[in-house]
């Protein structure tokens, strides 16, 4: 049997990630590898261009266990910008607007959300000790994909020992919200059952603050009625 952390990932707007383009942030629906890893980061009190504490995280694997993957729901933002020959060196963003006056570049942004979602996350095969503790106190506030997302119920983070993802998936401590209820798909770093179809995404990340990612293997996995594996 294997060592697993698993723990759960609710809340009322979740965004997990897409390709973003200046007009439009879409959304995937279950987290992957990054949004997972960036929130233990997150726990554990890693800044963004923490490169040595995040590479204490690249050899753990994943699997997410989707209970609902809720309902799509999209928002516009307005954004502003100061064209550059306005202020070409600012002291601050105040100070820029003033300098540029009316003369701002407005643009209409779509950001893609899903509501009301509820997913289950096990991570093995590489350091696990710490993260359950950081998990039940962690440091920054905790998000599904944006700052508009937090959790709505505690990740309640448990050690398990399992034989697959889906046994380790099984043992989470749900929210009494989400008791009995299945999982609908397992997206998993390692084949569960024999049939699982195969799919990439890209969601592993290179450096996070240049926002450079690659694609990795992910095996799908549906449950039989009942939680039982296919």
């Amino acid at each position: 049997m294997t060592d697993h952390l698993v723990f759960t990932l609710c809340a009322g707007l979740g965004a997990m990630g897409d390709l973003a383009g200046h007009e439009r942030r879409g959304t995937l629906c279950w987290p992957g590898r990054s949004a997972v890893l960036g929130l233990l980061g997150a726990a554990l009190g890693l800044r963004r261009d923490d490169r040595a504490g995040f590479a204490r995280l690249d050899s753990l694997r994943l699997a997410v266990g989707v209970i609902d993957d809720g309902r799509p729901m999209r928002d516009f933002h307005t954004i502003q910008t100061v064209p550059t020959a306005a202020a070409k060196h600012p002291d601050s963003r105040p100070a820029a607007l003033r300098a540029a006056g009316l003369n701002l570049n407005t643009t209409i942004t779509l950001r893609d959300y899903r509501v009301g979602v509820a997913y289950a996350a096990a991570l093995w095969g590489g350091p696990l000790d710490g993260l359950a503790e950081a998990l039940a106190e962690p440091v920054f506030t905790l998000y599904l994909g944006r700052k508009s997302c937090p959790l709505s119920a505690p990740p309640a983070p448990l050690r398990v020992q399992a034989d697959d993802p889906l046994s380790a998936l099984k043992q989470a401590h749900l929210p009494p919200f989400l008791i009995d209820r299945d999982f609908r798909l397992v997206a998993s770093d390692e084949r569960i059952a024999p049939d699982d179809a195969e799919d990439s995404r890209n969601d592993v990340a290179l450096d996070r603050s240049a926002w450079h990612f690659t694609s990795r293997r992910v095996y799908l996995h549906v449950p039989k009625q009942g939680g039982e594996a296919a």
